[in-house]
C-alpha cells in the first residue's frame, strides 16, 4: 500500500531493478565479492593446471584445450565479482586493452576450433600459448607502467 501511495503522490522510487543489482555486482558485500573472486580465480587456475596435466594422456589434446580454455574464462570472469560485469566489460574494451582483449577472446575460440573441428593438435597448443600471452598482456595492463617495463626488458634482451 505504501508503494502505491508513493507512486500516486509523485514520489519517485530510488530502488534499482533486481537485474541491475545482480549485474552491477555492488550489491554483494565486500567480503562476499572477495570470497567469490578467490573461488572463481582458484577454480580457473586449477582447471588450467588440470588441462596441462591431461595434455600428456593419449588423445588428451581435446581435454587440454577445454580445461585450459575454461580455466582462462573462469580466471577472467573472477574479476567480475570485484568490479561488476558492466565495469569489467567497459574496462576490457578500453583503448589500452582493446587489442589484448580481442586477441585473447579470439584465441579462446580458435583453441577449441583447432582441437575439435580442425583436429590440428599443434595448432591448438599454439593457440593455448597465445591465450597465455594475451592473458598476461591483458593482466599487466592494469598495472601502471608494467607494459613499458616489459617492453623495455624485451628490447634489452633482444639487443
Amino acid at each position: 500500500m505504501d508503494k502505491l501511495r508513493r507512486v500516486l503522490g509523485g514520489q519517485e522510487e530510488n530502488e534499482e531493478s533486481g537485474l541491475t543489482q545482480i549485474l552491477d555486482g555492488s550489491t554483494l558485500s565486500y567480503s562476499t565479492r572477495v570470497k567469490w573472486f578467490v573461488i572463481c580465480f582458484a577454480g580457473g587456475v586449477l582447471c588450467s593446471i588440470l588441462g596441462s596435466a591431461l595434455l600428456f594422456l593419449p588423445g588428451g589434446i581435446k581435454l587440454f584445450a577445454v580445461f585450459y580454455t575454461i580455466g582462462n574464462v573462469a580466471a577472467l570472469s573472477s574479476t567480475c565479482f570485484l568490479m561488476g560485469p558492466f565495469n569489467q566489460l567497459k574496462r576490457m574494451f578500453e583503448p589500452t586493452r582493446l587489442i589484448a582483449t580481442i586477441v585473447m577472446l579470439l584465441c579462446l575460440v580458435l583453441t577449441l576450433c583447432a582441437a575439435f573441428w580442425w583436429k590440428k593438435n599443434l595448432l591448438a597448443i599454439i593457440f593455448c600459448i597465445l591465450q597465455f600471452l594475451a592473458m598476461s598482456w591483458y593482466g599487466i595492463s592494469y598495472i601502471p607502467f608494467a607494459r613499458d617495463a616489459v617492453m623495455k626488458c624485451f628490447t634489452t634482451c633482444l639487443s
